[in-house]
């Protein structure tokens, strides 16, 4: 599956400086948030000029060896158990593999939406608690 450039989002590229700025900002907030960093990405990426579903795509692979180096560091700093993280590994796998496979059928107008309403709700939820 090959996605490309929607063509009313073509923009330039951001240059080496301000595109490592961004990934260490995504880093920041990925490491001290959790996965909000992975939220902060898809925007920025399309900002960049990236198509919908390309920017979804390209978040996660920012993401995982983010989450993998705070993971590694919260684990090893006893920061977390990692028993207790265990038993939503399987169903999260499956989730996550129930999600590759939807995302290239979702219409983008419908993924924004999703994922308006999912940054929303998350907004939500974080200043009502």
């Amino acid at each position: 599956m090959r996605m490309t450039k929607e063509k009313s989002q073509e923009k330039k590229p951001l240059g080496k400086v301000l595109s490592g700025g961004i990934g260490f900002f995504v880093g920041v907030i990925n490491g001290f948030l959790g996965a909000g960093g992975g939220m902060l990405a898809v925007p920025l990426l399309k900002r960049q000029g990236l198509a919908q579903k390309q920017a979804h795509a390209s978040a996660i692979a920012i993401i995982f060896p983010l989450t993998l180096v705070s993971a590694a560091v919260y684990v090893l700093g006893d920061k977390v158990q990692l028993m207790e993280a265990l038993p939503y590994l399987p169903a999260g796998a499956v989730g996550a593999l129930i999600g590759i496979f939807l995302l290239p059928k979702i219409p983008d107008k419908i993924l924004r939406k999703i994922f308006a309403v999912f940054m929303l709700w998350a907004g939500w939820r974080m200043v009502s608690k």
